[in-house]
């Protein structure tokens, strides 16, 4: 596995709105002039990859009642095919949302939108890479979505400037299978990303037409690392803010370097189980290589029946003390 720098993902302060907002897809209500932007979007592989031809960025605010999200996106070729609720949103252009409550790589939700405001909602108990499915048959009761389209739908003979959406998402739905407080508390932090899939396409017979045998780009808010949204490790931190705008500061994860060395492992184990049909039962059967962690003592790795549990102990000069684990299906907590 290619060792890199542990650095904090994306992080953003989401402050409560002053008032409900309208949700018809604009951006243009009063809440959202307390809401900065997030910063424009980049390949879902980071810095390895050129930079999007198009920018994307986000907003976020919240209430007693949503998680209200709003995005922009310059689109010279507004297009969109599919009507079908919990169709396979992202075979077209999409922007898409994930939101992990309590940050434990399960449990976590998906929501994908098409510019004909067509809904892909869903839920997934585990990442596919842990063998986990797209639970499409979760919906979200009170969800609200809104397109605005600056130009024309599916029309090729203009050159349009983009499309934007607002999503007011209900906290009921996300209690249910989150392991924290919902709605926030002031200063609570969630794991969420978000994810724009662009495709090439071309004009034929007046029709938008994808090209064929070119895959999509993708493009997110804070990078993967790698071609796959299902990494809810590297998604960026939410910070749930009841102060004035402006006035809270974003708290840095002193876990995050914790949590990164634990997935290092479990991509090592996963590694040696391809190879062996069984998961190393020891650091030294594993040939690891440590990493020295501030204020962390030693990596170490406990066989279960089903697989391993690995654990980190953080132990600040000052603070608690709290013990970081992950298993073998990548569920990762705090102790």
């Amino acid at each position: 596995m290619r060792r890199e720098t542990v650095t904090h993902p994306r992080h953003y302060i989401c402050y409560r709105a002053r008032k409900p907002i309208v949700i018809d897809g604009k951006l243009d209500d009063d809440a959202w002039r307390d809401a900065a932007w997030t910063e424009d979007f980049v390949d879902i592989e980071g810095d390895v990859r050129p930079r999007p031809r198009f920018r994307t960025r986000a907003k976020m605010l919240w209430d007693d009642q949503y998680f209200y999200i709003g995005a922009e996106m310059e689109e010279p070729h507004v297009w969109a095919t599919l009507t079908q609720r919990d169709a396979i949103i992202f075979q077209d252009n999409d922007f898409e949302v994930f939101i992990d409550p309590d940050g434990d790589n399960h449990d976590y939700y998906e929501i994908e939108i098409n510019a004909l405001n067509t809904v892909w909602d869903l839920r997934l108990a585990k990442p596919y890479r842990d063998g986990g499915l797209a639970i499409s048959e979760w919906d979200i009761p009170g969800l609200k979505t809104a397109v605005h389209i600056d130009g024309t739908l599916n029309d090729p003979r203009d050159t349009d400037r983009g499309w934007s959406v607002e999503i007011a998402i209900p906290w009921k739905p996300l209690a249910e299978y989150a392991r924290c407080p919902v709605p926030p508390r002031d200063g609570d932090q969630w794991r969420v990303n978000f994810s724009r899939v662009e495709w090439l396409v071309r004009v034929v017979e007046g029709r938008y037409e994808k090209v064929p045998n070119t895959p999509e780009d993708n493009w997110v808010w804070t990078p993967q690392g790698a071609i796959d949204m299902h990494r809810p490790e590297r998604w960026g931190y939410v910070q749930f803010s009841a102060a004035p705008p402006g006035r809270a500061r974003f708290r840095p994860d002193p876990l995050h370097p914790a949590r990164m060395e634990l997935v290092r492992l479990y991509y090592a184990q996963k590694a040696f189980h391809e190879r062996h049909k069984r998961w190393a039962r020891s650091l030294q059967e594993l040939d690891w290589k440590a990493e020295t962690l501030r204020d962390c003592e030693p990596l170490t790795l406990q066989p279960t029946a089903e697989g391993y549990v690995a654990s980190i102990r953080y132990r600040p000069a000052r603070g608690k003390a709290q013990t970081v684990k992950i298993r073998h299906d990548s569920r990762i907590w705090v102790e």
